[in-house]
């Protein structure tokens, strides 16, 4: 090949390059400015980044105005953790609102161990912006096998967390 076609060449890929680059913005679904999270402003009760939710200017939900809030309701969050700080987390997603425990056995009842999973799917402080799913396995001749939960197991955490969220929305409101 000839400098000139290796110099044409060049430019084709830093042409192409570019265009590549610039089609990237294509991508995004909304060109408003506003982030996703930006939608749930004024629902109230959004984790917010940089720690907010103290101060003046507290919209009542434990959010400041204009902090960007995440999508789940704060007091919700910090309830489920609360509830379930007797369990080892696997996974905390504020993003997402999922909270995901590993395997915990009680010191009385070795052979049996529960796992918790807690979905927070609103901003909102209500009964139906949480979902927990419990998980249990018994073990036999040294191998664990699921075992059935009792649904009412289900009912009575996520009543223990709504409780725990309200008084720390009580706590808050002064």
């Amino acid at each position: 090949m000839t400098q000139a076609g290796r110099t044409l060449l060049k430019g084709a890929i830093c042409v192409v390059a570019a265009l590549a680059l610039s089609a990237c913005s294509m991508f995004r679904g909304d060109d408003s400015g506003q982030s996703r999270a930006d939608d749930n402003a004024g629902r109230g009760g959004g984790v917010t980044l940089g720690g907010g939710g103290g101060g003046g200017g507290n919209d009542g939900g434990g959010r400041r105005r204009g902090d960007a809030g995440i999508g789940v309701n704060a007091y919700l969050w910090r309830a489920s953790l609360d509830t379930l700080n007797f369990m080892p987390l696997t996974s905390a997603d504020p993003f997402g609102g999922i909270i995901i425990t590993d395997w915990y056995s009680a010191p009385t009842t070795p052979n049996e161990r529960f796992k918790a999973t807690v979905y927070i799917l609103d901003t909102r402080l209500r009964a139906d912006a949480l979902n927990v799913s419990i998980f249990r396995q018994v073990n036999t001749n040294g191998s664990w096998s699921d075992a059935t939960v009792d649904p009412d197991t289900e009912v009575q955490i996520e009543n223990a967390i709504l409780q725990r969220a309200r008084e720390l929305r009580l706590s808050n409101v002064r």
